[in-house]
């Protein structure tokens, strides 16, 4: 992939990823959103290392805590959906849980 077109995709995702987080109502599609931010990092990370000097892998070892940070929140965000829906039976919205 040329340069410019992961830079591209990367800001077009990021774009993305803002817009939903803002005017989401919903937890599960701001999380979506957020998860879409943090690929356009990634993106961005691996485009920027391949690009500057191919022969480390900075970039890529970045990407891939970025990743497992990823997993983290994903395990956290799990535990307090099955918090709302699950045990209480009431709609997860973002108002409530801030």
């Amino acid at each position: 992939m040329i340069f410019e077109h992961a830079l591209v995709l990367s800001a077009y995702l990021f774009s993305i990823g803002i817009y939903g987080l803002i005017t989401s109502r919903n937890m599960v599609r701001a999380l979506m959103c957020l998860e879409l931010i943090l690929n356009a990092v990634n993106i961005n990370l691996v485009t920027f290392s391949d690009f500057f000097d191919s022969r480390q892998l900075k970039g890529n070892i970045f990407s891939i805590f970025v990743i497992a940070v990823a997993a983290a929140e994903a395990a956290i965000d799990w535990l307090l959906f099955l918090q709302f829906i699950v045990i209480e039976n009431q709609p997860v919205s973002i108002n409530r849980i801030c």
